[in-house]
């Protein structure tokens, strides 16, 4: 070998070591995961009843921001179940109770919109409207005093997209496409009053 080829031998292994070390580094950083995920959830007690307090992280794929921008609006459904565990027989589920959002965007006056029953608010950006949907609270969904003091209860909740109240069109390409289905896992804690 001469000097020269050696020089150009060194010069490209150690060019494929860094290299090597920058596709590492960026295998390493986190990727933003399209899907929703619980952050928080608390069930506090007040005096006219409970209410439950949660905080997700939502972040679309991009075919659903597609579709939103381009005028699909996009229902989301909170479930959220109550239960009495029982040793002796099957659970007891105390509440259960379902809330709807809607996200959509309005091409004319270039604003996203959330509905929540008959309440809407505007937003300028998307990010805006996602961060107003992730912090959700729930009212009245057990009578006050339902819940006995010192007793055990599981508390469950997921925030998912209702691919149901999607159009047909959309509906049909819904089904069995990660693209179409984000979903939180159930989120499941203990409650005791």
């Amino acid at each position: 070998m001469t000097a020269s080829s050696t020089r150009f031998c060194r010069r490209s292994s150690w060019l494929a070591a860094f290299a090597a070390l920058v596709v590492a580094a960026a295998a390493a950083l986190p990727a933003r995961a399209d899907g929703i995920e619980v952050r928080k959830a608390a069930l506090i007690t007040a005096e006219d009843g409970y209410f439950l307090e949660a905080e997700f992280d939502i972040a679309l794929t991009h075919t659903l921001e597609e579709a939103l921008n381009k005028g699909v609006p996009l229902y989301f459904t909170l479930e959220f179940e109550l239960i009495r565990p029982r040793w002796y027989w099957l659970n007891e589920k105390l509440a259960n109770a379902r809330q709807q959002y809607r996200l959509s965007y309005n091409a004319l006056t270039r604003h996203y919109r959330v509905g929540v029953g008959r309440l809407y608010q505007n937003f300028g950006t998307l990010s805006e409207a996602l961060s107003f949907l992730s912090q959700v609270r729930l009212r009245d969904f057990a009578e006050p005093g339902a819940l006995g003091k010192g007793a055990s209860y599981t508390a469950a909740l997921r925030l998912r997209l209702d691919t149901s109240q999607l159009p047909r069109p959309f509906q049909i390409s819904a089904v069995g496409s990660r693209e179409w289905t984000i979903s939180s896992d159930w989120h499941r804690w203990t409650v005791s009053p």
